[in-house]
């Protein structure tokens, strides 16, 4: 869809804005907006129901949830009436929604700032403050230096100039909006969606072949492990403590004195992705340091795995790392007997993440040991058939990933695409002046949440 430029542009004199409709009104913000709130203690919120925009919430759902007054620990705002509320805190996230009060209490975060007009549309201004040209503005001048904790001034967010088209002409360019933004929505969520059965397929494929193997007419056997089922009759069901010649574990008591600015490689959890290892946010031990912690040394080959936060993620040994060190992860020697790439797929599938997360006791954890890892039970055919699985993954995850890389991509346009549309209507740079919503179009997802107040 394309749509013309105005006939008339002037210059606003905003660096940021750029040319606008010769039409618009250039005014400071508060001509037109306002902001005031009224504060109410977590105290005088118990017992009672309360509908709650807090910044979570608002970042997963775009809306607000009722919630129990007694679990609110700090004071909050008090909405009153529609207005669109701006998160100060990290403005890069874009954290924004249009509010509106509820049939009861409803309150929103001290993080959020609102914004209140009587001269324009709430719906216009709630894509004005969308706006890359808006977003951009905030961020240079948010107060801490620390990226996960700026925030911005109030007064940076209540006061700007800007270009204010007619009212009418503000609720074309919201419904305008409001329709495409749904459309392009439903495109990213379609796209999701893929993702997700992609994903799903993936570890499917991964985990049929490392526990069936790949003859569909071999003959099974129970394996003796209730959730594993059968295996082929002529695998064996090992632990892992039988197929690695050694498991340990990185260097845990205090890592950070042996870092040097130039020397060995030492792996942490956030280098192991699964199947690979990244050189992201690499550290460094000296030669020497690395021949003192000789125990966890790491040789080609070798596989280290996640101790936490994701336990489980498994990666081979580069030759290009062989005789790095690593810090904090579950060593596990290469086999003395096998395949290291099947052991890593292996390690990867549902049957060995199930290991992972539960340990022996059967307890969900987050973190776990070398005794977890060692009584791991694997499914393990001969050398020969080990690599011929780990070849035929290697190939059919690869075809998978690119579709999911295409897919991932797709999303990401679209989504540059709506910011883009969003910025093009509300700043002037297209006139959608003549368009009209579409005969039966359906509700547009804003309006669906004023139908629900």
């Amino acid at each position: 869809m394309s749509f013309p430029a105005y006939p008339e542009y002037k210059d606003s004199g905003v660096e940021w804005l750029g040319e606008v409709p010769t039409h618009w009104d250039l005014a400071r913000s508060d001509a037109y907006i306002s902001s005031e709130s009224e504060s109410i203690s977590a105290d005088r919120l118990d017992g009672k129901e309360v509908f709650h925009y807090s910044i979570p919430v608002v970042q997963e759902t775009g809306d607000g949830q009722f919630e129990d007054g007694d679990e609110i620990e700090s004071s909050k705002l008090v909405v009153s009436r529609k207005q669109v509320l701006f998160s100060k805190l990290n403005p890069r996230k874009g954290t924004v929604c249009l509010a509106c009060p509820r049939s009861t209490l409803t309150v929103c975060s001290g993080e959020f700032v609102p914004l209140f007009s009587r001269k324009i549309s709430h719906e216009y201004l709630l894509y004005l403050v969308r706006t890359t040209n808006f977003r951009f503005r905030i961020e240079s001048m948010v107060e801490s230096a620390t990226r996960s904790h700026q925030r911005a001034s109030p007064s940076d967010i209540a006061k700007f100039r800007w270009a204010f088209p007619p009212k009418e002409e503000q609720a074309t360019i919201a419904a305008f909006l409001d329709h495409e933004t749904d459309r392009i929505d439903a495109l990213v969520e379609e796209q999701q969606r893929l993702i997700a059965l992609l994903k799903e397929k993936r570890q499917a494929v991964i985990s049929h072949a490392v526990t069936k193997g790949l003859d569909p007419d071999v003959p099974m056997k129970d394996s003796g492990v209730e959730w594993l089922g059968e295996v082929p009759a002529h695998w064996e069901v090992l632990r892992l403590k039988r197929i690695s010649p050694e498991i340990t574990v990185g260097i845990v008591v205090e890592p950070s004195k042996y870092y040097v600015d130039d020397g060995v490689p030492a792996l942490r959890s956030l280098n192991v992705r699964p199947g690979e290892i990244s050189d992201e946010q690499m550290v460094y031990i000296s030669p020497e340091s690395n021949e003192v912690l000789a125990k966890s040394k790491l040789y080609e080959g070798d596989l280290v795995a996640v101790r936490s936060g994701q336990p489980g993620t498994t990666a081979v040994v580069p030759k290009g790392l062989d005789g790095c060190n690593c810090i904090d992860l579950i060593v596990i020697r290469k086999p003395t007997a096998g395949c290291e790439k099947f052991l890593c797929w292996f390690l990867a599938s549902d049957c060995a993440v199930r290991q992972f997360s539960e340990g022996s006791g059967g307890a969900i954890q987050q973190h776990f040991n070398i005794s977890t890892a060692a009584n791991i039970i694997v499914s393990t055919p001969s050398e020969a058939e080990q690599k011929r699985i780990a070849e035929y993954l290697d190939r059919e995850t690869s075809k998978i990933d690119e579709l999911i890389a295409t897919a991932e991509s797709t999303s990401e346009l679209l989504s540059e695409r709506r910011s883009a549309l969003i910025s093009a209507a509300v700043t002037g740079k297209i006139d959608v002046r003549g368009w009209t919503p579409p005969a039966n179009s359906a509700p547009t997802q804003q309006e669906a949440r004023m139908e629900a107040v």
